[in-house]
Parts: C-alpha cells; structure tokens; sequence
C-alpha cells in the first residue's frame, strides 16, 4: 500500500499545476448549467463509473443545497446503449447519444486512461459536430483525446488505477468549483 500511495502522492503533485484549468472549467460549467445548459459525460469501465459519480453530484449535490442541474452520463441508458452497439457499433453507443443530447453550449466530458478509446473520440467529434464543448481528462499526453478536445487535463502516470484515482480528485475538485461560481 504504501508504494501505491507514493505513486499517488507524486502524481497528485504533477497535476498540481493543472487545479487553476481545472477550476476554470467549473466557473464555465456553472454558467452552462445556471442559464439551463447540460454537461454530458462519458467513459469506459472505471471512468465510466467516475462520468456517472461527476453527474451525480451535479444532480444531486456535492456540498451546498442547490437545485439540480442537468448532467447525464452517456453510459447509463442500457436500452439505448445495447441498441446503438446493437445498430450502429459499439464505436458510436457514445457519438449517437451526444448528438441526441448535446446543444450548442453545452460541454462533453470525456475520461479516458488511454486517451485512445474508438467510442470516447467518437463522442468528441459529435461534441463538435453539434456545438457542445469538449473536455477531457485523460492519462499521459499525448494521446488522441488530448489533441482532440477543447482542453484537457492529462495525468502523467504510468497505472491505470493511479490515473483513475486522480481523475476523480479533479471531478470533486470541478464540482467544488462548480459549486463556489454559482
């Protein structure tokens, strides 16, 4: 345990610099979300799970009562998903869903370790196909999903589980963000 908290620790450190950029995105989310704007998250596995826990503060809460905002997590609709995979590849269960929901002005969240995932590129490229924007935190850069995006936050560690780890670090951090704007 104590290596795998190193590695935390060291990696928390690095990303450091990125809290400002990361803050910056929940001061722009608070404004997409106050004016009735909706954030769309997607991801793979663990970052799937992560997408859905950012959504869930956003309609539920994360410190402070306030009133819900709309954040979907584009995994989350089995239906739809298997439908889509079933129609279309499994390369479009997250591009299809974002062209359904996404507007212009609303903002795409994209988490991915590798920064290479066919499904969660895909979504981005839907992101501007409709005029949302598109964020991304990801592991190590470069990557795909880096370049691609609006902006990113990419974490410079080598193990899947210490990129998660921090992915969800920022999410509490976005929230609060989020939360300190409104």
């Amino acid at each position: 345990m104590d290596t795998h908290l190193e590695k935390l620790w060291n990696t928390l450190e690095k990303v450091d610099a990125q809290a400002a950029g990361v803050r910056a995105w929940g001061a722009k989310l608070a404004g997409v979300l106050d004016s009735g704007g909706r954030l769309l998250a997607c991801g793979n596995g663990g970052s799937a799970a992560e997408a859905q826990h950012l959504t869930a503060e956003l309609v539920g809460r994360f410190r402070e009562d306030r009133r819900p905002f709309a954040a979907i997590p584009l995994h989350a609709d089995g239906s739809s998903l298997t439908a889509i995979a079933n129609d279309f590849g499994a390369e479009e269960v997250y591009a299809r869903q974002v062209r359904a929901h996404g507007r212009p002005g609303d903002v795409l969240l994209c988490l991915s370790t590798s920064g290479t995932s066919p499904n969660v590129l895909a979504a981005a490229r839907a992101a501007q196909d409709v005029g949302a924007l598109a964020w991304a935190m990801t592991g190590p850069a470069p990557n795909p999903l880096a370049a691609l995006c609006d902006d990113a936050v990419a974490v410079p560690a080598k193990e899947t589980a210490t990129v998660q780890e921090v992915h969800l670090a920022l999410i509490h951090l976005l929230c609060d963000a989020v939360e300190e704007a409104l």
